[in-house]
């Protein structure tokens, strides 16, 4: 990420490396996949340590960027993530963290003060219920339901998938009231919440079916006004689809720098696969998809921090091109890596898995390529 970042981004992005190398290696992930967290609360507590939670808090609630742009510097944590297959709820706790410091007011401050310091400093997991269930998994198809009842707030409603759920203290829930969108932040062990696991393909990450069967709550949980959060929620997802797109980038990149020193290493009738000219013209390929990822990963995410008008074609351009290239890249690179690279002993399948949950997060390619087109129709009106 970033072709030309600052010494200060520079280091932080290795010491980020140099942090997962050591405490999240190969055998460590392996080992994790049958952990119900896919992580240890050490591991995240250090994480945060290094400023993974605080980059999209503002220093008034105790965050702090690198290099006066949080996002960006996100997505050097996010790139290695990737690079790594590591493991840890990225996604959620940077999104709510983010959306809790910035609602207005002392006395919403106050309400969450407590949860945002314990982001930061890695004591608390949080989660962003977005998506619904079937038939309402649509980008945008939000249909549970918040509504006023005297002086408590009402959920009804499944989302999946909920990452990190399980291990949550606190979810910020995104639904459809009368007015509009709302969001509240409903503690995990509320009555009326089941959180039911999932199966997944990634070997760290754990999703969940969150219900939410008539749960109450003061309305001092709301996020936000009631029926107002539709620029909220956009904001949001505009930085998980950053967070999501830089790590992709991070595992095709991974992936490619493998398949290309297998390449070299590997001979097949007294020669290098890499002098082969028809898999040259496949390599040609890869790196043409793994430049155009990087450039438009880069401008979303810089597009986003800035608050630019155009940051929501220019996220949903990326989310598609990235979402499908990447797994695209991926499977290219098992199949060169022969019978050997469709075991599960080899480490390639580690970015694959990475890819292809990160393609259908919080939105599909086909969804994005819809949102494109409804934008270009809105312009052209």
């Amino acid at each position: 990420m970033l072709l030309s970042p600052s010494s200060d981004q520079e280091f932080f992005r290795e010491t980020t490396g140099r942090f997962l190398a050591e405490k999240a290696p190969v055998d460590e992930l392996r080992r994790l996949h049958t952990d119900p967290s896919g992580y240890t609360d050490g591991y995240w507590r250090q994480g945060a340590e290094l400023g993974w939670t605080s980059l999209l808090v503002g220093e008034a609630h105790g965050g702090g960027s690198i290099s006066g742009d949080g996002l960006i510097d996100l997505t050097l944590v996010a790139g290695e993530f990737g690079t790594h297959a590591a493991p840890g709820p990225l996604v959620g706790t940077n999104v709510v963290a983010a959306t809790l410091s910035e609602v207005a007011g002392d006395a919403a401050e106050h309400r969450f003060a407590e949860v945002v310091a314990g982001i930061l400093d890695g004591s608390l997991v949080t989660a962003w219920a977005y998506t619904d269930k079937r038939p309402h998994d649509r980008l945008g198809d939000i249909a549970l339901s918040v509504r006023i009842d005297g002086s408590e707030i009402v959920l009804d409603g499944v989302k999946r998938p909920v990452e990190s759920a399980a291990t949550a203290s606190h979810i910020l829930v995104t639904g459809a009231s009368d007015g509009g969108l709302t969001q509240v932040l409903v503690p995990a062990d509320a009555p009326g919440v089941t959180i039911t696991p999932m199966d997944g393909v990634d070997l760290t990450r754990r999703f969940s079916e969150v219900a939410f069967d008539g749960v109450r709550l003061p309305l001092d949980a709301l996020v936000g006004e009631v029926g107002g959060a539709a620029d909220q929620v956009e904001r949001q997802l505009q930085r998980a689809l950053v967070i999501g797109a830089a790590e992709s980038v991070g595992a095709m990149q991974r992936g490619f720098d493998m398949t290309v020193e297998y390449s070299f290493d590997r001979y097949s009738f007294g020669r290098p696969l890499a002098s082969y000219q028809a898999l040259k013209h496949r390599f040609a390929d890869m790196k043409s998809w793994l430049e155009a990822s990087h450039g438009l990963a880069d401008g979303a995410a810089a597009a986003v921090a800035a608050g630019s008008p155009d940051a929501a074609e220019l996220v949903s351009a990326a989310a598609a091109y990235v979402g499908s290239r990447s797994t695209d890249l991926l499977h290219e690179c098992v199949q060169l890596h022969g019978g050997i690279g469709v075991t599960y002993e080899h480490d390639i399948h580690l970015y694959l898995r990475r890819a292809t949950v990160n393609r259908d997060l919080f939105g599909t390619p086909a969804d994005h390529r819809q949102r494109l087109a409804s934008i270009f129709e809105e312009a052209a009106a």
